[in-house]
């Protein structure tokens, strides 16, 4: 199939993706543009866990402060890594912190990754699910899967990188799943680090 430089460009900027990956893209789906999207975020996701070895020592520190009238009453930093200098000074990089940072004041989450949860912690909702499914009479043979169903929704709630991104005009999906997304366009190993959030009365 020829593929024309029109459509190469218009994927580019569509995804933001490379030259040669975009006319890949585009003979893998037959023209069709919304399979090369996809093809593409696909690759992304795939070319991200490869580089998930690779030291990630550069990057920058997103910031939020929401104001109440005259005043701040909460601010967050989120440190946002990559491996090289030169990712670390785009403007598509500092944006992204910016906007995690944004994600966080948010939607206030308790955790960066679901492995950060004390053992103890996931245990006690489990027993509290328990407890309430009990109490509204669930027979025990579906209380396993209620327990399963609403410890998803625990992750979903709390976790930052479970969490669905709060801007869908910018990505719809997961906090982690658009930072690996982002890794794979990129070409290079991108991850969150870590978060600070502080409000005031909290």
């Amino acid at each position: 199939m020829n593929i024309s430089a029109s459509d190469v460009k218009k994927l580019r900027d569509m995804s933001g993706a490379g030259m040669m990956d975009a006319k890949e893209a585009l003979k893998e789906s037959n023209g069709d543009f919304d399979a090369a999207v996809k093809y593409l975020r696909e690759k992304g996701l795939a070319d991200s866990k490869k580089r998930s070895d690779r030291d990630a020592n550069q990057g920058t520190i997103g910031e939020y402060i929401h104001f109440q009238q005259d005043r701040a009453v909460a601010g967050v930093l989120v440190e946002l890594a990559c491996e090289t200098d030169f990712v670390a000074k785009s403007e598509e990089f500092k944006d992204i912190a910016k906007q995690i940072a944004m994600h966080v004041a948010a939607m206030k989450p308790s955790y960066l990754n679901i492995d950060d949860i004390p053992e103890d912690k996931i245990q006690e909702e489990k027993e509290i699910i328990a407890k309430q499914s009990e109490n509204d009479g669930k027979p025990q043979e579906v209380m396993e899967k209620i327990i399963e169903g609403k410890i998803s929704s625990f992750f979903n709630d709390n976790v930052l990188n479970e969490q669905t991104f709060c801007n869908p005009e910018i990505y719809e999906g997961k906090v982690g799943v658009m930072i690996d997304e982002m890794s794979g366009k990129l070409g290079e190993r991108i991850y969150i680090k870590q978060f600070s959030h502080l409000e005031v009365g909290s």
